[in-house]
């Protein structure tokens, strides 16, 4: 057996396990009250205690078990005022987690009946999810990128315009974090750099000048670099592994998608960075992702009223 094509057992989350696990809207709606607000315990904005809320019939709503206030776990969330059905979301969230390289809004059309409109905004509210923000380990490689493609490919109206550069900076063997740039000097890397990075991290990169100022930064970073005229490969110094994250990051953005805006690549490059850096986490990925839903989006009442009393 080729132990490459397995996938592991903790990992796996098929088609069936999403059919027996969320059959209904009832069971979206549950799950997403479990983990915002787990056995459906939480303060009443009312009592100004935390008490236990049960189901409303009919409505996304639980009701105080005292004095009946209810609370919405949609609310602030990215299912806030839609009229799709949670079981559609579920659905789309299983299809962006489930592929390695991307999946259009179109594919997602045909899967679900929604219109190309609804599900263009689904794709982008999931995305909204798929942004992190932590504190890389080393070692990790620096390499930045150009989006946009040549002049010969584009119409006449689009040509001339310059390309959109991006930073990446990964773990080797572990998580990425891609950031779109305005340029590709120090005064827009170093920042990124120092953002994401402990200090006294081992950094390998080309031989960049801007990316070579990471020595001056103040935080004792270790600094090796690779001279791609002469090689790919010098001791432990490459850029092998980033350079991988942005082949799949391009061929699936040219395959799937075609063609990204500048305004918009950032929410893709957080999709494919969020499905990279969980790709050896031993739990579905969909599961992680939807356990991301409760995070707030939009404002709410109740999240209103909490902030007032405190």
């Amino acid at each position: 057996m080729n132990r490459r094509q397995t996938v592991p057992p903790q990992q796996k989350y098929t088609a069936k396990d999403f059919e027996r696990e969320y059959p209904d809207e009832d069971s979206c709606l549950e799950a997403i009250k479990e983990w915002r607000w787990p056995e459906g315990k939480t303060l009443c904005v009312v009592c100004g205690v935390e008490r236990k809320h049960y189901r409303v019939s009919g409505r996304t709503a639980y009701a105080c078990r005292a004095c009946g206030n209810h609370i919405y776990p949609l609310a602030g969330t990215i299912f806030h005022k839609s009229t799709t059905s949670l079981r559609t979301w579920f659905l789309v969230m299983r299809l962006m987690a489930s592929t390695r390289v991307g999946v259009s809004a179109k594919q997602v059309q045909r899967d679900t009946g929604v219109t190309y409109k609804t599900a263009w905004r689904m794709m982008k509210q999931i995305r909204l999810l798929m942004s992190d923000s932590v504190k890389l380990l080393g070692p990790v490689e620096i390499d930045d990128a150009l989006f946009g493609g040549s002049d010969e490919n584009k119409h006449s109206h689009l040509r001339g315009k310059a390309k959109t550069p991006v930073l990446g900076i990964v773990e080797r063997g572990g998580r990425v974090i891609a950031r779109v740039l305005p340029d590709t000097t120090k005064e827009s890397i170093l920042p990124v750099v120092g953002e994401v990075l402990h200090p006294r991290t081992m950094i390998y990169s080309d031989e960049s000048k801007a990316i070579a100022q990471v020595r001056w930064m103040g935080q004792s970073h270790k600094h090796s670099t690779v001279n791609h005229s002469k090689g790919y490969v010098d001791g432990w110094a490459h850029t092998n592994t980033i350079d991988g994250f942005w082949s799949l990051v391009k061929r699936g953005i040219h395959g799937v998608y075609y063609q990204v805006g500048p305004e918009y690549l950032q929410s893709y490059l957080n999709e494919y960075a969020f499905r990279y850096s969980r790709r050896k986490v031993m739990r579905p990925m969909f599961r992680q992702l939807a356990e991301r839903t409760t995070m707030q989006v939009c404002p709410s009442a109740r999240e209103a009223k909490l902030a007032l009393r405190s």
